[in-house]
């Protein structure tokens, strides 16, 4: 009789949608967990990992198969397997997938060598303030410190240093990046400057791609750099002892599918696992963050002064530009005066300029454009949202409804707008006014060939004279040939009706002003607004962190946001609008009556209420632990979606 032993196993395949590990057999083998196997799920087979050894089960269980050589995944990434199932709590093929390459047999199983390039770039000189910040970082070495630099003031050359030293011990580093665009920049700063691999992980690449750089980080002999989006947390390093979360600020850091997890927490716990010094770094923390590392007596690190010095250079000048004053715009009804010149003077000069458009800011914001009043919550002091279809105001937090004004309460005018931009029309317009030009425009529409990382070499190199674009173009890129940045509506952001509307609005006009004035070339800067005096504006035009920080926290603990309490989105969606309404008050009746700690707000419309041909609604969940979210969550009919930590509440 052949000897059997049994095998508690994670799928790592999204066919498997339970949340318990499954049970397979092997015939007289000793297999250690994390060992990857293939098992037959109903009517094919899938990768899994194995967890933990087990007693013969009382029902009937099939084999399952090792590969050949075998492959086993590090403790660290098997802890941080079994962490996520219950902080985000997600179907388990899904969270396993994200640990394996989607495809890996015996044939694949080899990996090709691993590239060792060759410095080539010699290291400018540290700062005093990158030296005191690598000391302080290296006194807390295996916790958290937030770096909080201005923009130029050179938290790359940080972490290239932190890095060298971390290499030097015989441990790996990766370092993510908001936005595969920036990995471009940043992995030929690496590669130029290290003697190590420097491989790059991201969701853009093919499975044959994945699966020989995931084979390439497992096998390595040596320590390697990893640098990618956030999927690359899910690398399997054997030793990792640092962990960078650079422009950790930005929202693409959230998952925007399940699990909905928040890189940074992921980063967290991972560092943890390895026992690795984590940093944080960014021109514009988040505000909850920031509140904790505060509050759990975390390392922050202040990078105040320009890496590149230069007496010539000095801070850009900023001109702010009232959108309602009409007499700006004697040229264009988009571009003011001052913008216009500016980007005249620049193009006269051979320098660069960048027309900045905050994309984010799609919402029907209802505007008085004499005096700037706009139409808010009662409830919620977030912006109503105006809705052509059914000619109403609505509050997308709490369902608040008020019907439309046709004059402003404020001023009694009957200027009342409700608008948005978009970057094609800034590219025309641009066109139309200097079409002599090169005007490049960069946002999510572009084709492949077009993007931004495509164009890279172009745009560093001064071939385009004026740059169109969204979110991408000002995280973290440094373009020694621009000299003027435009900001054509700065507070579409700020009208957004979320309680995040303000920090997106501060984080992005700080760092779309921080493109310019690095060091370079003086710098010039016009903010569009139809809100001059907002101190979320004000605040970013200024340098004021602290100012905007401190508003921000009295704000949100007035209003019970994070960091305040934790929040939870529940969603379901219907093909009619009545079902899905039925359906929020059913489920809001069933949380009420288990009396738990925690505040339920709505049933209100998702911000798109229809999507797909269904209907959007939600609820709302605020606590002040995690614990009732998390058993919330266990509860949800099968027809429902959760987000946990969720950026917004929209």
């Amino acid at each position: 009789m052949r000897g059997m032993n049994y095998y508690k196993v994670w799928p790592a395949n999204l066919r498997y949608h339970g949340t318990e590990l499954l049970t397979y057999a092997a015939d007289n083998q000793t297999i250690e967990s994390g060992t990857v196997v293939v098992i037959p799920l109903r009517s094919t087979s899938i990768l899994a990992i194995v967890v933990s050894k087990t007693t013969k089960p009382i029902f009937a269980v099939k084999d399952l198969s090792v590969l050949s050589p075998a492959i086993v995944v590090p403790p660290a990434n098997l802890a941080l397997l079994e962490w996520f199932a219950t902080y985000y709590p997600s179907p388990y093929g899904v969270l396993g997938s994200m640990f394996l390459p989607r495809t890996l047999s015996v044939k694949q199983a080899e990996s090709t060598p691993v590239e060792v390039p060759s410095a080539t770039i010699r290291l400018p000189n540290l700062t005093e303030d990158q030296q005191r910040a690598i000391k302080e970082i290296n006194e807390s070495a295996g916790t958290m410190s937030l770096l909080h630099g201005v923009t130029g003031s050179g938290k790359t050359r940080v972490y290239l240093e932190l890095a060298e030293q971390t290499l030097r011990q015989r441990r790996s580093v990766l370092v993510l990046t908001p936005e595969i665009a920036l990995t471009s920049s940043l992995v030929d700063t690496f590669r130029k400057s290290l003697t190590c691999p420097v491989l790059v992980v991201h969701s853009r690449l093919t499975d044959r791609e994945r699966r020989i750089i995931w084979l390439q980080i497992l096998k390595s002999s040596d320590p390697v750099v990893v640098i990618g989006a956030r999927s690359a947390l899910f690398s399997p390093f054997s030793s990792l002892g640092l962990l960078v979360v650079d422009e950790f600020h930005d929202n693409a850091y959230k998952q925007d599918q399940s699990p909905y997890y928040q890189t940074v927490r992921v980063a967290g716990r991972l560092a943890e696992l390895h026992q690795a010094t984590l940093v944080l770094g960014s021109a514009t923390p988040t505000v909850s963050d920031y509140y904790v590392a505060v509050a759990k007596k975390r390392s922050i690190i202040r990078l105040r002064n320009l890496a590149i010095q230069s007496e010539t250079v000095q801070r850009p000048t900023i001109t702010t530009i009232d959108l309602r004053d009409k007499s700006n715009f004697a040229r264009s009804r988009i571009f003011s005066d001052a913008l216009l010149k500016g980007i005249e003077d620049s193009l006269a000069r051979k320098e660069q300029s960048l027309v900045f458009l905050n994309r984010r800011g799609t919402a029907r914001l209802v505007l008085c454009q004499k005096c700037g009043w706009q139409a808010l919550c009662p409830n919620c002091d977030l912006p109503l949202t105006y809705h052509a279809d059914t000619h109403i105001m609505r509050c997308h937090t709490c369902g608040h409804t008020s019907a439309i004004v046709t004059s402003c309460p404020t001023c009694q005018s009957i200027d009342i707008v409700y608008r948005s931009v978009g970057t094609k029309a800034l590219e025309t317009g641009l066109k139309k006014i200097f079409p002599h030009a090169k005007i490049q425009r960069f946002d999510t529409d572009n084709k492949k060939a077009e993007r931004f990382e495509q164009q890279y070499d172009t745009v560093m190199s001064g071939d385009v004279d004026i740059i169109v674009g969204t979110q991408m173009l000002i995280k973290g890129h440094d373009l020694p040939k621009l000299s003027m940045v435009g900001v054509v509506a700065a507070d579409t952001s700020l009208y957004f009706p979320d309680f995040s509307a303000e920090e997106q609005t501060y984080q992005l006009i700080t760092q779309v002003i921080g493109r310019v004035g690095r060091g370079h070339r003086q710098g010039n800067v016009v903010v569009q607004t139809y809100n001059p005096d907002s101190p979320a504006i004000r605040a970013a035009i200024n340098g004021d962190w602290e100012g905007f920080y401190e508003k921000q926290i009295d704000e949100r603990r007035l209003f019970a946001f994070p960091p305040f309490v934790q929040t939870l989105k529940l969603r379901c969606s219907r093909a009619g609008q009545q079902s899905a309404m039925k359906a929020c008050t059913e489920l809001l009746a069933v949380l009420n009556g288990r009396k738990l700690p925690v505040k339920l707000i709505g049933p209100a419309p998702a911000f798109v209420e229809k999507a797909g041909n269904k209907y959007v609604w939600q609820i709302i969940v605020k606590a002040k632990s995690r614990a009732p979210l998390l058993e919330i969550v266990r509860c949800l009919p099968a027809n429902w979606s959760y987000d946990l930590d969720p950026t917004n509440l929209l």
